[in-house]
């Protein structure tokens, strides 16, 4: 399946990001709006609690899941948005870098925030994204 995303690079500036400026996306399309992943299973607990890592697995298999059941795949996704209740940047890299790994090389925009406080009891990492299919 061809994915409706085009993503758009610039040489005017720095190529030392690990992901794409701005995605492009061509009409006529159906777009999902995906609610932010959380590191939930399905019993609706948090699982691993404390660990970034492993949260942010569970996380990108959460929205795995949501884009399937869409018809969608991970490079359908024009830009994500990654949440991590932490202050430390290196918890935000521990986070990122899983992240990274699920996307390959669909190196779409995102912005990585580290936050106070997520919703759910324990939570320590959250995923929203919008992703852009052909009609």
């Amino acid at each position: 399946m061809s994915s409706a995303v085009k993503l758009i690079r610039t040489t005017r500036l720095t190529r030392a990001v690990d992901y794409a400026y701005a995605a492009e996306v061509d009409a006529p399309v159906r777009s999902l709006w995906l609610a932010g992943a959380c590191p939930l299973d399905e019993e609706g607990r948090t699982v691993a609690v404390g660990d970034f890592e492993a949260q942010a697995h569970q996380v990108m298999r959460n929205l795995l899941t949501v884009l399937e059941e869409s018809g969608a795949s991970l490079t359908d996704i024009a830009r994500t948005t990654v949440y991590v209740a932490s202050a430390d940047q290196a918890d935000l890299v521990k986070v990122w870098n899983v992240y990274r790994a699920y996307m390959g090389e669909h190196d779409a925009p995102s912005t990585l925030l580290g936050v106070a406080v997520l919703g759910y009891h324990d939570q320590l990492v959250e995923v929203e994204a919008v992703a852009v299919l052909p009609s």
